[in-house]
């Protein structure tokens, strides 16, 4: 299932509710959802706290966790793992896996800076930077990256080869594809207009778009709860009390404006400010030319990733099959769906996300290297099952594997700060990878019972 189905009777819609348990059926949310937000919480404080008692004042309140410019470089990092684990929920509800991900990103953002840099300036002779070569790149590496998702998927659908077997494949030959093209080199500089898919302080939308952006989106979410309540009443189905839409109004609207608000605390680095200045005429005040970033086109990417991706699943008959396929295959090819064609649709569809992962990474690098997507397969596995994709199948949602790339994210960005050695952070994620699972084995298995 997608959502949570709990509803209440109508004897006591309009009730407040006496214990916590029936504030959480009244308001009817994803338990695992709550959860996850609460261990988020518990991460950013933890580091935030060992932050300062590690930094040079030796305090619990001079924490460099969660500044504005960590948490706008966090939001960031998080974009990529998170594009790709959206797609990694359908694999892995499809009773699937896809290891061969990290390797998809790396072929894909290597060929699309080819085409920027080698193909369209040199082999064609047109000159660099020109307006539409970045829409040929991204294009390119798009239907290259369906192309793979495709044949892997022909492969496990129709072949009958294990998903394992193929991605682990596929791991080892499209990393080799890598290092093959142009020996393994460096492609730089990459097209000025692909460079803002990375984000940046100039790849933003700055303060006052940001705002608009985030009053409609808490628009949205508003006009969406009531189109919902005035569906589900319409045909006859328990509808939420009035006082708990009013809750969820409230607080989707303050994660959004809060979210708009820290990004916008984030300014630009006095240099580039005052290159701004410098280029458009601007006197700068003496404290300094203060603009404010907003938020970047990547996240803004994820975003739009995310929402389509959840309407796919959710209202769409494809995702309705995926998770069906994985509650029961039987029943579900028993029930006429087309399980051969749908799985293989999966991997197009996350060949497809691994390609945008491909051309943010290297936009925000601002170069194609042969180690992009490395183990990338690992946090993306990771931030699904943290999120509630269970490998039993059929169980899994959209946000909560985008919240879980944050979460692994956060533990990344945190054991950074606190100058952890390599090696000890994948101990850590592995760690949390395998109490997710042993977590969701004995959730499932007590439900069971």
């Amino acid at each position: 299932m997608t959502e949570a189905t709990g509803t209440v009777p109508e004897s006591t819609r309009e009730q407040p509710p006496r214990s916590p348990r029936g504030l959480l059926q009244a308001l009817n949310l994803d338990t695992r959802l709550l959860g996850m937000v609460g261990a988020l919480a518990v991460i950013w404080i933890g580091f935030q706290i060992l932050s300062g008692l590690t930094g040079p004042k030796h305090d619990i309140f001079s924490g460099t966790f969660l500044t504005p410019v960590n948490l706008y470089n966090l939001a960031q990092q998080s974009v990529s793992v998170g594009i790709m684990a959206t797609g990694m929920v359908l694999i892995i509800v499809s009773r699937n896996i896809d290891l061969s991900i990290g390797s998809i990103l790396g072929l894909t953002g290597y060929t699309m800076a080819m085409v920027q840099v080698i193909w369209i300036p040199k082999s064609l002779g047109l000159g660099f930077d020109q307006p539409y070569t970045w829409i040929i790149a991204l294009a390119i590496g798009i239907a290259l990256g369906a192309a793979i998702g495709a044949f892997q998927g022909f492969l496990i659908a129709y072949g009958k080869v294990p998903a394992f077997i193929v991605t682990l494949g596929g791991l080892l030959v499209w990393r080799g594809l890598v290092f093959e093209e142009q020996q393994g080199q460096t492609i730089s500089p990459l097209d000025k207009t692909f460079q803002l898919l990375g984000g940046s302080p100039t790849a933003s939308l700055g303060d006052v778009a940001s705002w608009i952006l985030g009053i409609l989106a808490c628009a949205g979410i508003i006009y969406t709860l009531i189109a919902t309540r005035r569906k589900r009443r319409k045909y006859g189905f328990p509808v939420r009390p009035t006082w708990a839409l009013g809750v969820l109004m409230a607080l989707g609207c303050l994660a959004i404006l809060g979210f708009v608000w820290i990004m916008n605390s984030y300014a630009w680095p006095p240099g580039l400010a005052t290159q701004y200045a410098h280029d458009h005429g601007i006197t700068a005040p003496p404290g300094g030319l203060q603009i404010a970033t907003g938020i970047a086109f990547p996240v803004i990417i994820l975003i739009a990733v995310t929402l389509v991706m959840t309407y796919i699943t959710t209202r769409r008959r494809f995702g309705r099959y995926v998770f069906a396929i994985g509650g029961n295959p039987d029943a579900a090819e028993l029930g006429g769906i087309n399980v051969r064609r749908t799985i293989m649709l999966t991997f197009v569809l996350i060949g497809i996300l691994a390609a945008i992962s491909g051309a943010v990474q290297s936009a925000r690098l601002q170069a194609a290297v042969t180690s992009l997507g490395t183990q990338a397969e690992l946090d993306v596995i990771a931030a699904a099952v943290i999120g509630g994709t269970s490998f039993s199948g059929g169980i899994g949602t959209i946000p909560g594997a985008v919240l879980g790339a944050v979460v692994m994210q956060s533990l990344r960005s945190g054991m950074l700060l606190l100058r952890v050695d390599s090696p000890i952070q994948d101990i850590v994620v592995g760690v949390v990878l395998v109490s997710a699972i042993a977590f969701d084995t004995y959730v499932r298995g007590r439900s069971a019972r």
